[in-house]
């Protein structure tokens, strides 16, 4: 199982709804994927569809990393109706911002690292970190194989991705960096396009094609389905966008 760390140090750019995309294009490939939640908000528990009602949630799986909370923890998303373990979701809890804590200690961070040894029966997880360098987001780099840092065009967003890819590198043996995915870039913006090459100059090949900005986002989480299953070449544009995501992340395995 492949584990990528999607996060941002900045909030409001829409990390959880990469991780829907990134979902989305993993379901209509037929990739067995994993979401966990990490962000208190639990947006991407909502997002994913997720009804069944568990006696488990993250919060739990990082205070006892055992085999029987973190599957108690699992439920499958709305979106697979009749294909069991192919998008399964540890669920999300306003909770877990308790462990949020600003400097965790080595102990804290080697919890989720060792919940998903037991959950390992998918090809992708997916984790969606709270908008901060805190403890949850620390974790999920511990656990993870790659990170994916998520910006907008905007001045202080490009702060914010130098400062998570610093973190990220200063890391002893730690994760990847995928690369930086601008979000809801609109190429008709000035301002937006003299941020992405600000970026481009900063990080270079890391920084990956922008996904642009589309109602369609909004659209398919308002009707709690894949984007992939959108018709129109608008939403096509975008869900092949996170498909090619994908193929990077897939691609580094």
């Amino acid at each position: 199982m492949i584990t990528v760390a999607v996060c941002s140090a900045k909030g409001g750019v829409g990390k959880t709804s990469v991780v829907l995309g990134l979902a989305s294009a993993a379901l209509r490939r037929g990739t067995s994927t994993l979401v966990v939640d990490l962000d208190p908000q639990a947006d991407a528990t909502s997002g994913l569809d997720v009804s069944a009602q568990r006696p488990h949630s993250v919060a739990d799986v990082l205070a006892l990393p055992k085999r029987r909370v973190a599957e108690s923890a699992l439920a499958p998303s709305g979106w697979v109706q009749d294909q069991p373990g192919l998008l399964d979701v540890v669920t999300g809890s306003a909770e877990s911002a308790r462990l949020d804590v600003p400097q965790p200690d080595a102990e804290d961070l080697t919890r989720l690292r060792r919940a998903l040894r037991k959950l390992d029966d998918h090809d992708v997880a997916l984790l969606d970190c709270p908008p901060s360098l805190g403890g949850l987001t620390r974790s999920a780099w511990a656990a993870s194989d790659l990170v994916l840092v998520v910006s907008d065009a905007s001045r202080f967003s490009v702060a914010a991705v130098d400062r998570t890819l610093r973190e990220v590198r200063a890391l002893r043996g730690g994760p990847r960096p995928l690369g930086v995915l601008v979000n809801r870039y609109q190429v008709r913006s000035q301002e937006q396009r003299f941020r992405l090459e600000e970026l481009r100059t900063l990080f270079g090949d890391l920084v990956l094609p922008p996904l642009p900005d589309r109602v369609a986002v909004p659209q398919a989480q308002g009707a709690g389905v894949p984007l992939h299953t959108l018709r129109g070449a608008s939403p096509q544009a975008l869900a092949d966008a996170f498909s090619h995501v994908l193929d990077l992340v897939l691609e580094a395995a």
